[in-house]
């Protein structure tokens, strides 16, 4: 193996993280944000690229880093290396409430299409790249862009998927309809394409977008029942505006709500 054996257990149930333990001179990359805790004799790196021995060279460093910003990622990975004798662990959080999928890239082919935001951590030697969208449809339509990250190796890897997780396994030719924002990841064998919602009532008052993936088996695909975008989107429609309080909320309750609470100016 090209990437290094980890160890690791997922702990929590909502807001859950992980936990890796590394033999001596054992190292995991991670994206910057997620590092949660670690053992005394764990060493933190910030690395340029994605840390993996594919890009070798001052070239191809440059090339790995400028992968990462067409993803809207950071130029640098964190990565952390065991520097002593016995074991040690380090932790990596969620972002926000779901469920950390991990993926054995043995298992798919040694390459996963994922979220561009979906990647937590991974054993050094995975490749963090970046996945071409070769469809003009699926590029300005699909919600995540013409690129989206994959992931190469032969290593552990984790992603994050929003609110609850549902994984499908695809027959070959088997074909699967999903809001474009609730893919989490998908099996380098799935074809993936977007399709039309179609119809005027659907497209003016569906609510649901003009567009919809569709997944073509075979292969194994990771849907999430809150993608971060939906989330946001729901926070900031509640949010009130000019920076006080929402006066509508509530209606007359809520004006009465204020008087008692001292809240009512003249």
């Amino acid at each position: 193996m090209t990437a290094h054996e980890i160890d690791y257990t997922i702990y929590g149930e909502e807001m859950q993280y992980v936990e890796i333990e590394l033999d001596p001179q054992e190292a995991v990359i991670a994206e910057a944000g997620s590092f949660m805790m670690m053992d005394e004799g764990v060493k933190m790196e910030t690395v340029f690229g994605d840390g993996s021995h594919k890009d070798t060279g001052f070239l191809g460093k440059i090339l790995g880093a400028g992968k990462r910003i067409l993803t809207g990622e950071s130029l640098f990975m964190t990565a952390f290396y065991n520097e002593i004798i016995g074991k040690r662990k380090v932790a990596f959080a969620s972002p926000y409430p779901g469920k950390i999928i991990p993926i054995d890239l043995t298992q798919f082919g040694g390459k996963f299409i994922c979220q561009k935001d979906a990647f937590l951590c991974a054993a050094k030697g995975v490749s963090v790249g970046i996945e071409f969208s070769k469809k003009l449809g699926r590029g300005l339509f699909g919600g995540e862009g013409f690129i989206m990250q994959k992931l190469e190796g032969d290593g552990m890897a984790f992603v994050h998927a929003g609110g609850t997780m549902a994984k499908k396994e695809l027959m070959a030719g088997e074909i699967l309809k999903v809001d474009t924002g609730c893919i989490v990841g998908f099996d380098h064998t799935v074809d993936y394409d977007i399709e039309f919602v179609g119809g005027i009532k659907n497209t003016i008052f569906g609510g649901e977008g003009l567009f919809f993936a569709t997944l073509q088996g075979p292969g194994t695909i990771y849907i999430q029942s809150l993608p971060f975008s939906r989330l946001a989107g729901r926070v900031l429609a509640s949010a009130p505006q000019g920076g006080g309080k929402n006066k509508g909320e509530g209606s007359i309750l809520g004006g009465i709500g204020d008087l008692l609470d001292g809240d009512n100016r003249f």
